[in-house]
């Protein structure tokens, strides 16, 4: 098996690879954010959110068209900088800040989704109280990331770091030890002051279209528009995870 070239994790090759991950998941974050609001009643106008991971601040965006006073938070110069680029006029707000020690002040957002972090920190206990701590309380705290199954393992440590036609991430932005069971993320916020509300499954209408998607992705045959529709994302929320989840807890007073 060829050998893929090494890939930094700040280069624009890593946060490329973020952004096809961002953008395939984007509706099923955007559909269960709607249903968060709704079971909270939160309103979007006239509230705070802040994206954690917020890599090229697509997310960010998506809350911001619904109202949101949005801020996205990314410890990549590299990301913060392509995000200014595309924003397209919506006054997010983008800043370059590491997810386990944010530049914000306490209690000062209604709604923060953290994206793209919690299976790559080394820290998850650190992230989740900073949230945590800029949330509002009764402030919703959204998530999605990865359990730690062998199914995981051989979609994130393997096909997405290691095997050349699929690769979109650096070696060793992924490893077993990060990727968590909800069980366990449940203590974690427990521990951070946020209660558990919900854990739903996700994952692509057929595994062999996220393969295609990210082949033709890194190929140049395929757009950014083309990966959602291509991809499928769909919400389980009655199936047990098999790799990615979604969820959501609030803080409490």
């Amino acid at each position: 098996m060829p050998t893929a070239p090494h890939i930094a994790l700040d280069s624009p090759a890593a946060v490329d690879g973020r952004h096809i991950r961002a953008v395939t998941f984007q509706s099923v974050r955007m559909e269960y954010l709607r249903r968060v609001l709704g079971e909270l009643s939160l309103a979007a106008a006239g509230s705070r959110a802040l994206v954690i991971g917020s890599g090229r601040g697509l997310l960010a965006r998506g809350l911001a068209r619904l109202g949101f006073e949005a801020v996205g938070a990314d410890p990549s110069p590299a990301a913060t900088a392509l995000a200014l680029d595309t924003d397209g006029g919506l006054g997010v707000t983008y800043l370059t800040t590491p997810a386990e020690e944010l530049d914000l002040a306490d209690s000062s957002f209604d709604l923060v989704y953290c994206a793209d972090t919690l299976e790559i920190t080394e820290r998850p206990d650190a992230v989740l109280k900073e949230a945590a701590r800029v949330l509002r309380p009764g402030g919703a705290f959204v998530y999605d990331t990865v359990n730690r199954t062998p199914v995981s393992r051989l979609v994130y440590l393997g096909a997405f770091q290691t095997v050349p036609s699929t690769r979109i991430m650096p070696r060793g932005r992924y490893a077993a030890d990060r990727l968590r069971r909800p069980d366990e993320l449940a203590e974690s916020l427990e521990r951070a002051g946020l209660s558990a509300k919900d854990v739903s499954s996700f994952k692509p209408r057929d595994v062999r279209s996220l393969v295609r998607a990210t082949r033709g992705r890194r190929r140049g045959t395929l757009t950014d528009d083309q990966l959602p529709e291509l991809v499928g994302m769909v919400l389980e929320p009655e199936s047990k995870p098999v790799v990615t989840y979604l969820g959501y807890a609030v803080r409490r007073a």
